[in-house]
């Protein structure tokens, strides 16, 4: 390949012998039905081998395709091309006067992506991203496009679908009436006594942030809607300046904090679609496991804390709803995802992601498909129920595995 690609950390360089933009939903059709092997980069925002086709293949960039973000006010639902951004679609659907219920801390990445891998954002009732989804329109191995809707006996296979279906052309999204949202920051959160459920339902949306450089939370960020209750927090103090979670890092990169009120888009990610969240210069790992085991999980990592901590920037803390998603890390259950950004190290990263992973073995963790995990094939096998079930409809949709990788392979099994 003459052109080198790496994700958006840089920790992964793909092999690919080609790398395609195509412009059109025609052009793209033609590709992958004269391509081998296909697999679809998206913002790239994916810290392990997910997206990697392999030296025989073809790796595709959906960010040239026209923006398509079409709203219907009536139906309250919004179609949107494969290629868009969350910042790109909350900008269209807000002036609509419409929103998203929920989005993910980082407007930057793509909305076809972030479904695939059962990205989320926060919140006790707030289901993944992919919960929002009422259709998907796949281009399938053959060029063909195949529409999988709500109703579809194969719909909870196809919208958390890790890649490995088609090439996601669009989705159709279901809306809601426009709201704002106030971030309210607050530090130093203890972990001794900690009521994780009370803290975890106290707003719409709840973030704990440690270091683990001592026992409890540097920070926690509260994202109350303005059409409900203002909940009392006094378990810890009202941070007085706006705050970024990394230690270090400028607070102006931020979503605005003190209690002002603002658009949901503005409020609900952590960070602002101008500003880049960091260099880049880091690696994640998260894992999503039953939420009435949060606090002993807690107290498991506080355990470990001393050799977390060197390699770790930040862990984030939320509340995830159960979604039906058969590759869902929230599958079925009530969620804590405990989020991890690790220093760029993966020599020193690694061997504590092990570790961190022992820790949690017991409270059944559930990976976040996008980022670095050592889990072994056969153990997320057991973890996620409906794998048997997804690896049918992957023979049904791509029988002879174009959309398929070593990664999606050792997954997959059978």
């Amino acid at each position: 390949m003459a052109e080198t690609v790496t994700n958006w950390a840089g920790n992964i360089a793909y092999t690919a012998k080609e790398v395609h933009r195509p412009r059109t939903p025609d052009a793209l059709r033609s590709l992958v039905a004269g391509s081998e092997r296909v697999r679809v980069l998206g913002s790239g925002h994916s810290f392990n081998t997910l997206a990697e086709p392999g030296a025989e293949g073809v790796l595709v960039s959906l960010a040239a395709l026209p923006a398509e973000v079409d709203v219907d006010t009536a139906a309250r639902t919004v179609r949107v091309g494969g290629g868009v951004t969350y910042a790109e679609l909350a900008r269209r659907v807000h002036a609509e006067g419409l929103a998203l219920p929920n989005m993910a801390s980082l407007p930057h990445i793509s909305v076809a992506g972030s479904v695939a891998t059962g990205t989320h954002g926060s919140g006790v009732a707030n289901g993944p991203l992919a919960a929002s989804v009422r259709e998907v329109e796949l281009v399938t191995a053959d060029g063909s496009v195949v529409t999988i809707g709500r109703g579809d006996p194969r719909f909870d296979g196809a919208v958390t679908s890790l890649g490995a279906l088609g090439v996601v052309a669009a989705l159709v999204l279901e809306l809601e009436p426009g709201y704002e949202v106030e971030q309210h920051v607050f530090t130093e959160l203890p972990l001794q006594g900690l009521d994780y459920e009370t803290v975890a339902a106290a707003a719409y949306s709840v973030s704990l942030f440690t270091d683990f450089a001592a026992p409890g939370f540097r920070q926690v960020w509260l994202k109350r809607r303005t059409d409900q209750p203002l909940a009392a927090f006094p378990w810890a103090a009202p941070a007085t300046v706006p705050l970024h979670p990394v230690p270090g890092m400028p607070a102006r990169n931020c979503t605005e904090q003190l209690g002002v009120p603002g658009p949901w888009h503005e409020r609900l990610p952590h960070f602002r679609p101008e500003f880049t969240p960091s260099s880049g210069a880091e690696l994640q790992s998260e894992y999503l496991l039953p939420r009435a085991r949060a606090l002993d999980a807690l107290h498991a990592l506080d355990a470990i804390r001393d050799a977390v901590a060197p390699v770790l920037r930040v862990c984030e803390v939320r509340a995830v709803a159960a979604d039906a998603q058969w590759l869902s890390p929230a599958y079925r259950r009530d969620s804590v995802a405990l989020h991890f950004t690790w220093v760029a190290d993966t020599e020193a990263v690694l061997p504590v992601v092990g570790r961190l992973e022992e820790a949690l073995d017991a409270f059944d963790p559930r990976p976040h498909w996008g980022k670095v995990f050592t889990v072994p094939p056969a153990v997320l096998r057991e973890r996620f129920p409906r794998i048997g079930d997804f690896r049918a409809l992957a023979r049904e949709l791509d029988p002879a595995g174009k959309f398929s990788n070593a990664f999606v392979r050792d997954v997959l099994g059978g």
